[in-house]
């Protein structure tokens, strides 16, 4: 049975809720909050609760833009069988959604043990944080930002797509990589954020779906998995409001001094000997 008790999953579902969107890799800080309570991260009910509870941060995903997906939704729904509605962006912005989902979807599918086992170390993390950070300076010095999210195109979503794939690395930020891609593709920041946003509903409720079965047979406590879905739901939600305001006025890269210094700090101290990296 994996141990994890209530204060663990408070901890954990705040971790997830303020870092699921962010663009500091939520599961990068799941993985030092995990060696800080004394969890084994390599274990395979913890990897299956952290990744149980992001459902809560869906779910908040799911709140916040329920007017926009019931409009999408419908648009798709009724797209199929009239040719007129077929031609709004709506109808379009559905399949890029689909479309846009399927790489994360196939490769996170083929590499699972490569991603809950090897990967799930320290010092995959803290290389992570400080490299990635490098992209996302790139991504702003180069970005155009001279299109709105109803003039983005299939092509833009396949590549945030695919470039959200590099977030299966621990310490990379799926919201960091995949707002970086948008912004190289000439995206302004809102509207890479938003289509990241839609893009991580798929995403994150097929890998809660996929782990549901090891936290049975872990016998993760359903108390614990409770609370913290319920609590990551709340804090994201939060955390979603805030980033689409803050995205407004200010560049990803307000992130990036806080990344390299998170990820130094662990790589000096696994280098020390201080922790481990499992």
């Amino acid at each position: 049975m994996t141990d994890i008790s209530i204060l663990d999953s408070l901890v954990l579902g705040v971790v997830e809720g303020l870092t699921e969107f962010l663009p500091v890799s939520s599961t990068g800080h799941l993985t030092i909050a995990e060696k800080a309570l004394g969890l084994p991260i390599d274990d395979k009910g913890v990897t299956a609760f952290t990744a149980i509870i992001q459902v809560g941060a869906i779910a908040a995903v799911l709140v916040y833009f329920f007017r926009d997906i019931v409009r999408i939704v419908s648009a798709f729904v009724r797209g199929l069988g009239n040719a007129e509605v077929r031609g709004t962006f709506d109808y379009r912005f559905a399949w890029f959604v689909i479309w846009g989902s399927l790489p994360i979807g196939v490769i996170g599918f083929l590499a699972r043990d490569v991603i809950s086992g090897s990967l799930r170390s320290l010092w995959v993390v803290g290389a992570a944080l400080v490299v990635w950070s490098g992209v996302m300076v790139y991504a702003e010095r180069t970005a155009r930002q001279d299109r709105e999210e109803r003039d983005t195109t299939l092509t833009d979503v396949l590549v945030m797509g695919l470039v959200q794939c590099v977030a299966l690395v621990p310490g990379v930020s799926r919201s960091g990589a995949s707002i970086s891609a948008g912004l190289v593709r000439g995206l302004d920041r809102v509207a890479a954020t938003r289509v990241s946003f839609f893009l991580s509903i798929p995403a994150l409720v097929g890998a809660g779906l996929f782990e549901l079965k090891d936290a049975v047979k872990e016998h993760v406590p359903v108390g614990a998995l409770a609370v913290g879905t319920l609590v990551s739901f709340v804090v994201a939600y939060v955390s979603i409001a805030w980033l689409l305001r803050f995205v407004a006025h200010h560049p990803i890269t307000f992130f990036v001094p806080y990344r390299v210094i998170v990820g130094l700090v662990l790589l000096g101290l696994l280098a020390a000997g201080t922790i481990s990296a499992t």
